[in-house]
Parts: structure tokens; sequence; C-alpha cells
């Protein structure tokens, strides 16, 4: 097993840089970092925890907080968190809330990340005056991921931007009658994701003169299931139905897919059907999709910690992410 110093003598570079590459801090050129990691993984180089954190009274570790871990979302950023915490030889201690809130005592009141890393990442997680509280006392730096949250920095998509745009979408091809499939969720979660996705949604309506039908706007927890039982309760109404719907996510927008199905309906025949994400299966079902990239979130997110661990300056505002339109064939024009 190489040390620091054989990487050190195949790159030509000083041990100190070295460290610096390898743990992801600045002042390093990509193409010196590249050639170290290169090295690291063919000489079989493992960084010593104990020495590193004895060195720098820092256990080498991030702590990240997830809702659960059965969504695509949260996966796609955890690989995006845990592939720059690999190339920076650090951990990741990570806490799983299992979709209850109460899993939140042993995260926060309990004082684990105090003892345990060096820095918090959160997904899609509101907190408490308390919980800020403890954050601000831990002194940790601290960043989220998925829908800003009042009091700190986060990474993710403009909300209501994405969500006015995929409605527009939808009114560009001609269609006056649609539902909104949102994404309202768990107590405890982040409340300015589907808020955010609904505004957009009635501001896209208005702003074209079109009418928002209340009973049209209907929860599906962000999930397949619950986006096709929902939308199955909206098509078995008596009375006019939409000609397309704005689904809050891809997962949802699948479940709607499926809920036209169950009605004998075509998709986009007779309706038209739009979500957010690009989920990995959204290819498979022909979605029309806002594509964001959580992966690339969870990376940029946790290089921000990572320079700030490294000395530094705080970054203070909030990272926007890019989303694009993605056109399949799972919209189209109404029938007339």
């Amino acid at each position: 097993m190489a040390g620091i110093e054989e990487v050190a003598r195949a790159t030509g570079v000083s041990t100190a840089t070295v460290s610096r590459a390898l743990r992801g801090l600045p002042n390093v050129s990509e193409r010196t970092r590249a050639a170290v990691r290169r090295a690291a993984d063919e000489l079989g180089y493992v960084a010593s925890s104990s020495a590193s954190g004895l060195a720098s009274g820092r256990t080498l570790a991030m702590g990240v907080v997830v809702p659960s871990v059965s969504r695509w979302f949260y996966t796609q950023v955890l690989e995006g968190v845990d592939a720059e915490l690999r190339a920076a030889s650090y951990d990741m201690i990570l806490f799983n809330l299992g979709g209850h809130r109460g899993d939140r005592e042993r995260v926060f009141h309990r004082s684990i990340l105090r003892k345990r890393t060096d820095a918090l990442l959160a997904l899609c997680l509101d907190f408490t005056a308390e919980e800020r509280e403890q954050l601000t006392n831990l002194g940790h730096p601290t960043i989220v991921v998925g829908g800003p949250v009042r009091g700190l920095r986060s990474v993710g998509i403009d909300e209501k931007a994405t969500a006015r745009r995929a409605t527009e979408h939808l009114i560009g091809l001609g269609h006056r009658d649609i539902a909104h499939l949102g994404g309202e969720d768990e107590e405890g979660l982040n409340s300015q994701v589907p808020a955010g996705r609904l505004r957009g949604f009635t501001q896209a309506m208005v702003d074209a003169g079109l009418p928002v039908r209340s009973e049209w706007i209907i929860p599906g927890g962000f999930s397949l299931p619950e986006g096709r039982t929902a939308m199955n309760r909206l098509l078995s109404r008596p009375g006019p139905r939409p000609t397309a719907v704005f689904a809050g996510s891809d997962e949802m927008a699948f479940g709607a897919i499926l809920a036209a199905g169950d009605h004998g309906l075509r998709v986009p025949e007779d309706l038209s059907v739009i979500g957010i994400d690009d989920h990995d299966y959204s290819p498979s079902f022909g979605l029309t999709t806002m594509a964001q990239d959580p992966f690339e979130q969870g990376a940029v997110a946790t290089r921000i910690l990572l320079d700030e661990l490294g000395g530094a300056e705080p970054r203070t505002r909030s990272v926007r992410s890019p989303v694009t339109l993605i056109v399949r064939t799972s919209t189209a024009p109404p029938r007339v």
C-alpha cells in the first residue's frame, strides 16, 4: 500500500500538493489534481484518516441527512456527494430519517453531528428554529440541496420558474384545460419545493388568461403510486377532464401516464403529461420533462463545503442549477 510520498514522487509534486489535491482543496490546478488522483489510484494509496484527523483536528467525515433513500432524486444527489468525498479522501456519514420526523431527534438533539463530522449537507429538509440554532452552535459549514431554506444557503433549481416553463410548454401546444399533480409531502420536508412549483403553474395559467381549477390541483406525494392514485381519482370524477397535466416530479408523471391507461386514455392523444427531473426511466415512458441534474447538485454542494473546510472564504449566496426542457412523446396539441 503506497503512502503520500510515493504519490508525490510519481507525479513530481510536493507531498503538500498531493494532500491538497486528494482532499479537494483550492489552489491546485485541475491538471495536477487529475494526475495526483490517477497516480493514487494506480499505486493503491489510502489516506490515514486517524493521522489526518489528529493533524487537522477534524474527523475527515461529512454528515449527510436525507429524508429517505428510496427516491431517485435523493440517490442521485448522494452519488454526487460520494464522488466528491471519495476524491477528497473524506468519509460520508449518512443520517437517514426513514421518512419519519421522529428520527430527527437522533440527528439534532443528541448532537451526533457535533462529535462525528466536520460539515453538514441536508437534502430537501426544512428546519425548525431550534434546529437552526443547533446548527449555528455546531459551527459546521452547512448547505441544503433541493429547495431554498430560510437562513441557509442551498443548491437547487428555481422551482417557480421551472414549473412556469413546464406549464407554458403545455399552453404553447394549445392546451387550456390543465391539471396540476402536486408534491405535497411529509411534515418536516422542504415545503418550498411543492409550493414553488404550484406558484409557477398558477402564474403561467393566470398570465395566459386561463382558469386555475382548484379541483384539478391534486396531491401526488412525489411518488408513482400516489400520483397514479390521485390521477385516477381525478379522471373518475364526472364532468370535463383536463387535456393535460403538469406533474411536479417525473415519478408522479409516470403515475399520471399509468392512470390514463387505467381509464383507456392515450398519451398524448387524450392526455398530455409533463414532469420535472429527467428520471432514469423518463425516456422509457417517453416523458417530456424539465431536466435537472441532482448528481451535479450534490457534487457542487460538497465542493463548496470541502473548499470552506480547506480555508476558502465561505460562500453566502445560494447556487441556482440549470434546467432544460426535453420534449419527448408524452406531450402534443389537444385533439380538436
